[in-house]
């Protein structure tokens, strides 16, 4: 029995060819993208300027989503939710809605599990299992956006700093990235989208020539070759000297200040020294550092930097005019570290 086709896995343009393929004249992709994207239906019967016996046909030949709920945990204070959703083929993914004042955003995955193996994040720990089609990238949005549309409020930002590297996975996520920012969609403009990567030179110059300005995180942890090879094992491949080249093209190109994620491990990366060096090996580009006092998993023996050691390492940053932020745990009563709901989920 031939797959359904999942739509979103379309873009406007395919959707168009597709459905001429069916026999149905162009103008049904324009009807098709405004329930999908314009309405948030999720319901074929609910698309009512479209033929009965054409619904029909959809329901059997095609698909709205590709995601099942399984799982939902919500922070104490309501600002942080995170779901375990359930692909077509059984595997599983998170995503987090984060309600922010003014803003809501989203964190998605872009893969199921992790090949980068980084020792202190439970979805490393996992391994890959595959790849996530644009679709299923594009449903994870479209999933909380259903929900905060009953709520009157709307997607603002989209982040991938879910499970998965981003850049192992660039084709559908760029595609996903494209099919959002389609004024026929949800008409998210590019800076509202943040791609997070742990340094994949190639995928980095491969986001230069899009011609988007996507904002560009960067995992970073440690400001010496030997300890971001233990903390982040890509840096083997694509060392600082490289990376760190290759992001001040791209602040330089784009006119976009590149982020730094540091997560601050108690003993391990959290001295003044590291930060020190941190300074020296930032200054002079546009960036900014977020410091995240890293969140604990039963995976590991890694606990967050003290409250002071934080302070100390901001000073040291500020001395080297390094713009810095210390991003405050979003959702830790809930284990909202990517890969930490999911591999509990397994374990049972």
């Amino acid at each position: 029995m031939q797959q359904r086709q999942l739509l979103t896995d379309l873009s406007f343009d395919e959707l168009g060819a597709w459905l001429t393929g069916l026999g149905q004249p162009a103008f049904r992709a324009k009807q098709l993208f405004s329930w999908l994207y314009g309405s948030l239906v999720a319901d074929w019967g609910a698309m009512t300027n479209l033929p009965a016996d054409l619904r029909e046909r959809l329901s059997q030949t095609a698909l709205l989503t590709s995601l099942a709920l399984l799982e939902r945990v919500t922070s104490a204070d309501g600002l942080t939710t995170k779901d375990l959703l359930e692909l077509r083929d059984g595997e599983t993914i998170e995503s987090v809605l984060m309600r922010y004042e003014g803003r809501q955003s989203v964190c998605l995955s872009s893969q199921v599990g992790c090949a980068v193996g980084c020792p202190f994040c439970a979805t490393g720990q996992s391994g890959l299992v595959r790849n996530l089609t644009s679709g299923e990238i594009v449903d994870q949005v479209l999933h909380f956006a259903r929900q905060l549309h009953g709520e009157g409020a709307a997607i603002t930002n989209v982040v991938f700093m879910g499970m998965g590297e981003p850049l192992a996975n660039y084709d559908p996520v760029w595609k996903a990235i494209r099919t959002l920012n389609d004024p026929r969609s949800l008409r998210l403009g590019a800076r509202r989208f943040t791609v997070s990567t742990v340094g994949i030179v190639p995928g980095i110059r491969r986001m230069m020539q899009e011609g988007l300005e996507v904002g560009l995180a960067v995992s970073l942890h440690a400001p010496t070759d030997d300890l971001r090879s233990q903390l982040v094992p890509v840096n083997k491949t694509y060392p600082l000297a490289e990376l760190i080249s290759v992001c001040r093209e791209y602040a330089e190109q784009t006119h976009r200040r590149v982020t730094f994620e540091y997560a601050l491990i108690q003993g391990v990366n959290d001295s003044p020294q590291l930060a020190r060096q941190l300074g020296q090996l930032l200054h002079g580009m546009l960036c900014h550092v977020n410091l995240i006092p890293v969140n604990p998993t039963s995976a590991n023996s890694y606990r967050p930097a003290s409250r002071d050691t934080v302070l100390l390492f901001r000073q040291e940053l500020n001395q080297h005019g390094i713009a810095n932020t210390v991003r405050l745990g979003r959702g830790l009563d809930i284990q909202a570290g990517c890969g930490q709901l999911r591999s509990r989920h397994l374990s049972r």
